[in-house]
C-alpha cells in the first residue's frame, strides 16, 4: 500500500514536469501509455504567430481595416470671364437729319473737323468728320456718333449759338408781318433771316437771306420793287448782282455767290442776299415792278 502510493506520486510529478517543459520550450513531448509503450510524438507549437511571420503569412485573428482615403474635394468650377460690356448706344448715323445733327455739325466746326454746314443732314462729309475725330482720340472709327463720341465732343466744345447752328441757312422762317398778308409781297424777316414770297397771305416759297453789316445796314420798312435786272453788276462795288430786284435806292434782293460759299460768316453792303440760286431764279421770274417789299424785325 505504501509503495504503491509513492509510485503514483512520482509518476504525477513526472507528468507535471513534462507539461511544464513543453510549455516552457515548445519541444516535442512524449508520454507513455498505461502499457508502457511509446506513442508517436505530439508537437505543441506555441510560437504560432512567430512562425507565420517567418513564413510571410499574416497572423491569425482580427485585423483592422486599412485607413480609408480622405474624401476628395469636389472639382472647382471653371472660371468664366465676365461678358464684355455692350457697345455704346449710337445716337446718330448717316441718313439721319434734324436739329440734333445740326448741333453735332456745329460742334465739329468749332474744332475744325467740319468746314461746311451745318446742314442738319448726316451725310458722307459728316461721317468722315466724325470718323476723323474718333480716330484722333483712340475711339473706334465707325463714323457713327455714339454716346462716348458725343460726350468727348461735348467736353471739347461750347453750346452753339443760333447762327452757328444755321451758319449756312436752313432756319425756320418767322411768322409773317401783318403787312405781308395782303397782295403780292416780298416778306423779309431780319429775326429769322428769311424771305417769304407771299400772295394774298399764302406763302409761295421761302429762302434764306443775309443782310448788310452794322456799317452798311439794310433799311427796314415797307417798299416796292422799282426795277429788276437779271445780270446786274454793282457800279459802286464792281461786284455781280444777278437776279437783282431793287426796292430802296441801291439796295436790292439778289443772288450772292459769297453767301452761298461763306454763309453767315460774311455780310452784304446793304442788299438782301439770297444763297439758293434756283429759288431766286424762280422768284425773279414771278416778281413784277410795284410788288410790295416789307423788311421787319
Amino acid at each position: 500500500m505504501r509503495n504503491t502510493g509513492m509510485g503514483s506520486t512520482r509518476r504525477s510529478f513526472a507528468a507535471l514536469g513534462a507539461v511544464v517543459a513543453v510549455l516552457a520550450t515548445g519541444c516535442t513531448v512524449r508520454t507513455t501509455d498505461g502499457g508502457g509503450g511509446q506513442p508517436p510524438p505530439v508537437r505543441v507549437d506555441v510560437t504560432h504567430g512567430s512562425d507565420q511571420a517567418k513564413n510571410g503569412e499574416a497572423p491569425a485573428g482580427p485585423t483592422s481595416a486599412p485607413p480609408s482615403a480622405s474624401p476628395s474635394k469636389p472639382a472647382a468650377a471653371p472660371t468664366r470671364k465676365p461678358p464684355p460690356p455692350p457697345p455704346p448706344r449710337v445716337l446718330w448715323s448717316r441718313g439721319d437729319q434734324g436739329r440734333d445733327v445740326r448741333e453735332l455739325q456745329a460742334r465739329l466746326r468749332q474744332i475744325a473737323w467740319l468746314l461746311s454746314g451745318p446742314t442738319g443732314r448726316y451725310d458722307a462729309t459728316t461721317a468722315d468728320a466724325v470718323r476723323g475725330f474718333q480716330g484722333r482720340r483712340g475711339l473706334p472709327k465707325t463714323g457713327r456718333t455714339d454716346t462716348v463720341t458725343w460726350q468727348r465732343l461735348l467736353n471739347m466744345t461750347h453750346e452753339p449759338a443760333k447762327w452757328e447752328l444755321y451758319a449756312y441757312g436752313g432756319q425756320p422762317a418767322a411768322a409773317p408781318d401783318p403787312r405781308c398778308l395782303t397782295g403780292r409781297v416780298l416778306c423779309i424777316s431780319k429775326t429769322s433771316r428769311t424771305l417769304r414770297w407771299m400772295i394774298d397771305g399764302r406763302t409761295m416759297s421761302t429762302m434764306d437771306v443775309r443782310f448788310g453789316s452794322q456799317h452798311t445796314p439794310t433799311r427796314e420798312g415797307t417798299f416796292s420793287v422799282t426795277f429788276t435786272s437779271r445780270h446786274h453788276v454793282s457800279t459802286l462795288y464792281d461786284s455781280p448782282m444777278p437776279y437783282a430786284m431793287f426796292f430802296s435806292g441801291g439796295q436790292a434782293v439778289h443772288y450772292s455767290s459769297d453767301f452761298a460759299a461763306r454763309g453767315y460768316y460774311g455780310a452784304s453792303h446793304g442788299c438782301v442776299n439770297v444763297r439758293d440760286e434756283s429759288k431766286i431764279a424762280a422768284l425773279f421770274a414771278q416778281v413784277r415792278n410795284g410788288d410790295k417789299v416789307v423788311v421787319y424785325w
